[in-house]
C-alpha cells in the first residue's frame, strides 16, 4: 500500500543563507535592470536594492541573518580588490608619472584635511572625523570609468591624467586602510606608530612583490598546457585568498592582500585570461557588496543628518574638482585639461565604502557615519556625468573671466615645467643607488627572519646545529650580499660623473656605504647564530669567501636577477610577439623592422620601392606611434621611425635587411649640436616692422620659424608668411640659438 505524506510533512527547511542570498540577487536584478533602462549607474541600482531587501524597508521580504550578508559583503570586497589588482599592474603605476602623482597626492592630502576640520565644525569626535577625512578623499575608479565609457572620453587627454591619479589613489587608499587600522587600534595618533605602520608596510610589500613575481609567473606557464579555465579559475582564487590570508596574519587588512596578489598576477601573461574568468565572480560578489552597503541605509538617520549630507555633499564636489584642479595646474597641466580632470575627480564611491565598513567592523565610528557616506556617495554618483559633460564648457568660461595675467602665468608654468623634466644624471645615480639598497636590504633582513625563526629552531638540538643555520643562511643570502655591496649600478652615469673632481668623493662614499652596510648584515648574521668569538673568525672567511668568488657570485645573482626580470617583463614581450608566426605559412615567417631616420626610402610609396617584386615578401603592418596600419596599400609612405613587420623566408628577410642597411645615408663621425630654442622678441624701432613675415626675412637671419605673435592682447599661433608685421607686437621665435642672439643684436 503506497504510503501518503501530506505536504506539509516534507517541508524542508531552506536556510537562512540561501533565502537571504536568492533574496539579495533578485532584488538586485529587478534594480539594476530598471536603471540601465534609466541609463543610470548600476551601483545606484545596487544601493536602492539592498534598501529595499533591508530592515528599513517593511512593503517587501527583509533579509533574516545580516552576519551571513556582512560575510558574503567582505568576500565581495576581497574579490572587488583583486579585480582591481587585476587590472593594475606595477608598470602602470611607474607609467603615469609625476602628473598624476602630484594630482592624486594634492587631492587627497587637502580633502583630508578639509573632511576632518568639517568633522570637527560638525561636532564629531575625532575618530569620526578622521574616517570622513579619508572617505571623502577617494574618488571612484568604477564609476569614473563607467562615465568616461559612456560619455565617448576616454580617449582624451585629460581622461589619461585622471586614470593614473585614480591608479595612486587606489595604491594611497590602501596605504591608508593601514594607518587607519593603526590608530583605530590604539586610539590614538602616534607618529612612531604610523612610521613603524609604513615601513612595515613597504618591507612585507616588496617582499610578496619579489617573491611572487619571482615563482608564480612561472608556476602558471609551467602547467599552462594542464589548465581549463575551470581549473584557472580555482588556482587564481586560490592564490588570492592565500595572499589574504597572510596578509590577516601579519596585521593588514584582507582586502591589501587581494589587491597585491591581483597585482602580481597582473604581470603574467595568463592576466587577460584571470581577469575575464575572475569577472563574473566579481561581479556577483561585489553585487552583494554593494547591495549590503545600501541595506544600512536608514531613512531615519537619512532624515536627522540630511543637513551633514548636503554639507559633505557640497564638499565633495567642490572639494575635490578645486583640489584635483589645482594638483593637475601643479604638475604642468593647462588650465582646460587641469579643470577637466579636477571636476572629472568629484565624487566618491567604493573605497568609501569600504573605509566606511572598515570603521563599522572595528567599532571605533559612529552608526550615523555609513548611511551619510552611502547617502553622499548617491549623489555624487548622479552628478559625475553632469561634471564631466560641462567640464569643458566650464573651463572655456573660467578662462575669461579670470585676469588675463593669471592665464599667462598658468601657460608659461606649463611649459616651463615641460622644460624641466629631464632628469640629471645624480638623480638617476641616486634613485638607482636608494633601489639597490632598499630591494637587497629588505630580501636579506626577510631570509635573516625567516632563519632564524623557522631553520634555527630546527638544527639547533644537534651538534653544531647554531653553524649549520649560520652557514646556510649565508650561502642562501650570499647572491644578494654580493649584489648590495658591489654589483655596479647606472654605470654610465657614475663615468660621467666621476669625470668632475667634485662628484668623485660622494660617489666614493656611496660605495663605501654599500660595502659597510653589507658587513653589519654578516656580522648580525653570525652574530645572531654563533657566539662573539667564532663570530669574527667566520666574518673574516666569509669576507674572504666574497673576495675570492666574486665571479660565481655575479653568475649566481645575475642568473636570479634575469628569472625575475624575464617573468616581469614576459607579458609586454609576448604582447609585442604576440603576432609572429600567426599570418605566415610554411617556411615563412614575420620580422620586424625600424626605418632609419636617414634612410633613402623615407617619404617614398610601396608601389615606388617594389619590396614585393625584389624580394618576395610581404608588409603585413606598419607601426607609426600610437597608429597601426594593417595590410598597408601599394599607395601608403614610408616614414622616418616608421615599424614594419614583413613576411618571408630567413634568405628573404635576410635580404631585405641589407637592403635597408644600404639605403642608411652615412652619418658624419661628429655633428656640431645646435641648440634650438623658443626666444620672445618685441618689436620696437626695427626695420622690420610694416614688412611682411616672408619680407622680414627672420626665418633666414635666425635659421627658425615664427611660431606666435601676440597683438593687442590676441594670439596668433603659427601666422602666415604674408602676415604684416606690426610696432609693438611680440614675436615667439624658435630658431638656432647663436643667429637669435646675433639677430637680437641687430635693428
Amino acid at each position: 500500500m503506497p504510503l501518503l505524506v501530506s505536504p506539509s510533512a516534507v517541508a524542508v527547511h531552506l536556510p537562512d543563507l540561501i533565502s537571504d542570498l536568492g533574496l539579495i540577487l533578485i532584488t538586485a536584478a529587478i534594480a539594476v535592470l530598471l536603471f540601465r533602462i534609466l541609463k543610470q549607474p548600476l551601483v545606484l541600482g545596487y544601493l536602492v536594492a539592498g534598501f529595499l531587501a533591508g530592515n528599513e524597508f517593511d512593503l517587501f521580504p527583509t533579509v533574516k541573518d545580516m552576519h551571513s550578508v556582512e560575510v558574503w559583503a567582505e568576500i565581495g570586497v576581497i574579490f572587488l580588490l583583486f579585480s582591481l589588482g587585476l587590472e593594475f599592474s606595477f608598470k602602470k603605476l611607474m607609467k603615469v608619472g609625476g602628473t598624476a602623482s602630484i594630482t592624486a597626492f594634492t587631492q587627497i592630502i587637502t580633502m583630508v584635511v578639509i573632511g576632518y576640520f568639517v568633522g570637527q565644525w560638525m561636532g564629531w569626535d575625532k575618530m569620526n572625523s578622521i574616517f570622513l577625512g579619508v572617505i571623502l578623499s577617494i574618488s571612484s575608479t568604477t564609476i569614473i570609468l563607467k562615465t568616461f565609457d559612456e560619455l565617448g572620453v576616454k580617449s582624451q587627454k585629460f581622461a589619461g591624467n585622471v586614470i593614473g591619479a585614480l591608479i595612486v589613489q587606489d595604491i594611497l587608499a590602501i596605504l591608508m586602510m593601514v594607518l587607519l587600522s593603526t590608530i583605530a587600534v590604539s586610539q590614538q595618533f602616534s607618529g612612531m606608530e604610523l612610521v613603524l605602520s609604513v615601513l612595515k608596510l613597504i618591507f612585507f610589500l616588496t617582499i610578496w612583490f619579489v617573491v611572487g613575481i619571482f615563482f608564480i609567473p612561472t608556476l602558471l606557464q609551467k602547467v599552462k598546457h594542464l589548465l581549463t579555465d575551470e581549473m584557472m579559475l580555482i588556482i587564481s582564487l586560490a592564490l588570492c585568498l592565500l595572499m589574504v590570508v597572510f596578509a590577516a596574519n601579519v596585521g593588514f587588512s584582507p582586502a591589501l592582500g587581494a589587491f597585491i596578489m591581483g597585482s602580481i598576477i597582473a604581470e603574467t601573461t595568463q592576466a587577460e585570461r584571470i581577469e575575464h574568468l575572475v569577472k563574473p565572480v566579481k561581479d556577483l560578489f561585489g553585487a552583494v557588496f554593494f547591495v549590503s552597503v545600501g541595506m544600512l541605509i536608514n531613512p531615519n538617520t537619512l532624515i536627522e543628518y540630511a543637513a551633514p549630507v548636503a554639507i559633505l555633499t557640497l564638499v565633495v564636489i567642490f572639494g575635490q574638482s578645486i583640489s584635483s584642479t589645482i594638483g593637475a595646474l601643479l604638475s604642468g597641466q593647462p588650465l582646460k585639461q587641469s579643470i577637466q580632470t579636477g571636476m572629472s575627480l568629484s565624487q566618491i564611491g567604493e573605497f568609501s565604502f569600504i573605509i566606511a565598513t572598515l570603521g563599522t567592523t572595528l567599532k571605533v565610528t559612529s552608526d550615523f557615519l555609513y548611511p551619510i557616506v552611502v547617502a553622499v556617495s548617491a549623489v555624487t554618483t548622479f552628478t559625475t556625468p553632469f561634471m564631466v559633460k560641462f567640464a569643458l564648457p566650464f573651463s572655456g568660461y573660467l578662462e575669461k573671466k579670470i585676469p588675463r595675467r593669471w592665464v599667462k602665468r598658468i601657460q608659461l608654468y606649463s611649459a616651463n615645467t615641460e622644460e624641466i623634466k629631464s632628469v640629471s644624471n645624480w638623480q638617476i645615480v641616486l634613485r638607482s643607488y636608494l633601489t639597490q639598497v632598499v630591494v637587497h636590504s629588505i630580501i636579506i633582513v626577510a631570509i635573516i627572519l625567516l632563519s632564524s625563526t623557522y631553520l634555527l629552531p630546527l638544527v639547533q638540538g644537534s651538534r653544531f646545529g647554531n653553524e649549520i643555520a649560520a652557514l646556510i643562511t649565508i650561502i642562501l643570502l650570499s647572491p644578494f650580499l654580493w649584489a648590495l655591496s658591489l654589483r655596479r649600478v647606472a654605470v654610465k652615469e657614475v663615468r660621467i660623473l666621476m669625470q668632475e673632481r667634485k662628484h668623485q668623493g660622494p660617489i666614493i662614499m656611496l660605495v663605501l656605504f654599500r660595502m659597510v652596510l653589507t658587513l653589519f648584515y654578516i656580522g648580525f648574521i653570525l652574530n645572531t647564530f654563533l657566539s662573539s668569538g667564532i663570530a669574527f673568525i667566520a666574518l673574516l672567511l666569509a669576507v674572504g669567501a666574497y673576495i675570492l668568488f666574486p665571479k660565481k657570485l655575479h653568475a649566481i645573482y645575475h642568473k636570479i636577477e634575469s628569472h625575475f626580470l624575464s617573468n616581469f617583463n614576459d607579458r609586454e614581450i609576448r604582447k609585442e610577439n604576440k603576432r609572429q608566426n600567426i599570418l605566415s605559412p610554411w617556411d615563412g615567417h614575420m620580422a620586424d623592422f625600424d626605418i632609419a631616420k636617414e634612410s633613402n626610402l623615407a617619404g617614398k610609396t610601396l608601389e615606388e620601392l617594389k619590396i614585393r617584386e625584389q624580394f618576395g615578401i610581404n608588409i603585413a603592418t606598419i607601426r607609426r606611434g600610437e597608429i597601426l596600419i594593417n595590410i598597408p596599400t601599394r599607395t601608403e609612405r614610408l616614414f622616418p621611425g616608421d615599424e614594419i613587420s614583413i613576411i618571408g623566408t630567413d634568405n628573404q628577410v635576410k635580404d631585405f635587411k641589407n637592403y635597408l642597411d644600404k639605403n642608411e645615408i652615412d652619418i658624419p663621425e661628429s655633428v656640431e649640436e645646435i641648440a634650438i630654442i623658443l626666444q620672445k622678441l618685441e618689436l620696437t624701432n626695427r626695420v622690420c616692422i610694416g614688412k611682411s613675415i616672408r619680407e622680414s626675412q627672420i626665418r633666414e637671419k635666425t635659421n627658425g620659424i615664427i611660431v606666435g605673435i601676440e597683438r593687442n592682447g590676441k594670439r596668433i599661433l603659427n601666422p602666415e608668411s604674408h602676415l604684416v608685421l606690426e610696432e609693438s607686437d611680440v614675436l615667439w621665435i624658435a630658431g638656432e640659438k647663436k643667429k637669435i642672439a646675433k639677430f637680437l643684436l641687430a635693428k
